[in-house]
């Protein structure tokens, strides 16, 4: 049986996203990458390049599978219920976007003008939906806010909301809160 390739790069790239979701880029280990994947660590620099490189490809594809398994939407409420039953059953996703803002500042992140422009999409079906075009933006901001923060930080979860929060009740809650941000002040009196 011959070498396969492919199969390396796509445990490589599972395997990473374990680790950098757990470590972040500092933290992980490229032994560990490597080990995890049933690969040697020259795998890693042959497919990707460095470390850095190697999280940029983990980042894309766990930002890829999002977009394409929550799609933006005009219903701000019903795709914040819909990102937030994503970020329960892939918080990996949420973490690598956590690690990539805590090591990578305020500065440019890798495919930025891309990632740019998908948020531009969702900002557009908000628009559809009725969001003020001056206000899309923040309306698309807060939705993501609401439906990831839930998930991202389970510690104030259960010390705000208790140790037995019904995670299925706060997805509504998001659905809801989403609905109220979207109501015009004067008319929610």
């Amino acid at each position: 049986m011959g070498y396969d390739s492919a199969a390396t790069k796509e445990r490589l790239l599972t395997a990473a996203t374990a680790e950098f979701a757990a470590h972040g880029v500092s933290g992980a280990r490229v032994d560990r990458i490597a080990k995890n994947a049933g690969a040697n660590k020259r795998a890693i620099y042959d497919y990707y390049g460095d470390k850095n490189a190697l999280f940029t490809a983990v980042l894309e594809r766990a930002l890829a599978d999002l977009a394409r398994d929550v799609p933006p939407s005009e219903d701000l409420p019903a795709y914040a219920e819909h990102l937030f039953d994503y970020h329960r059953k892939h918080p990996e996703a949420l973490r690598l976007v956590m690690w990539e803002a805590l090591e990578m500042g305020e500065g440019p992140v890798p495919g930025e003008e891309e990632r740019t422009r998908h948020y531009g999409d969702k900002i557009h079906a908000a628009q559809l939906g009725g969001a003020p075009d001056a206000e899309a933006g923040t309306q698309v901001f807060f939705t993501l806010a609401l439906a990831g923060w839930t998930i991202a930080m389970p510690q104030l979860r259960r010390m705000l909301l208790g140790p037995d929060c019904d995670l299925d009740q706060l997805r509504e809650n998001v659905g809801r809160a989403v609905q109220a941000m979207l109501t015009p002040a004067d008319n929610a009196r």
